[in-house]
């Protein structure tokens, strides 16, 4: 796919369409796809994205479905990639808390617009009703959860910045508790 001109590896690409999510969770497929889809043209690709598109969620919590995500956050179209964040908003708090999942959150963070970060940083620093813990709370005493955080504070800057520096202050005390909690404090 790499070496060959488009035309050749056609045979490739309509292997994939169909079956492009079940594929992108194979651990030979998923990489197989990321170089259809960073290698093809967009015509050829475009069936097999989108089906991708269309399990996003599922995908990302995939061990291996999830790098296809990632590739698509890092190196896709910007409507693709505002596709995926579509999919994402409103389940921020659950993908960073997801050993694989995660990673898609933090490409966000990474690649994302401008606006994408700040729809992510107002889902996670959303206030509790009730008393229970905000969603940046949780987060930052999960195993997988501090890393977001982490690269939160990594691609943040200004007002929200000290916000997010303002959340993990307020939160000291539970977080010396915590081992991953320990880790983000330092």
């Amino acid at each position: 796919i790499e070496k060959v001109d488009n035309t050749v590896v056609q045979f490739i690409v309509d292997a994939f369409h169909g079956q492009a999510p079940t594929l992108a969770m194979h651990p030979y497929g998923c990489r197989v796809m990321q170089r259809i889809l960073e290698f093809c043209s967009k015509l050829q690709a475009r069936p097999i994205l989108d089906e991708v598109l269309q399990k996003i969620l599922p995908l990302s919590d995939d061990q291996y479905g999830n790098y296809v995500v990632q590739h698509i956050l890092e190196r896709g179209a910007a409507d693709d990639r505002e596709a995926v964040w579509e999919v994402m908003r409103g389940h921020v708090l659950t993908m960073s808390m997801h050993k694989f999942a995660s990673n898609v959150v933090e490409k966000v963070l990474q690649h994302g617009t401008q606006a994408q970060r700040d729809a992510l940083h107002a889902e996670i620093l959303l206030t509790s009703e009730g008393g229970g813990d905000t969603p940046i709370v949780k987060m930052m005493q999960d195993q997988f959860g501090n890393y977001v955080v982490q690269k939160m504070l990594e691609y943040s800057g200004g007002e929200q910045r000290d916000k997010l520096v303002n959340c993990i202050r307020e939160s000291s005390t539970e977080l010396k508790k915590v081992t991953y909690g320990k880790h983000l404090l330092s």
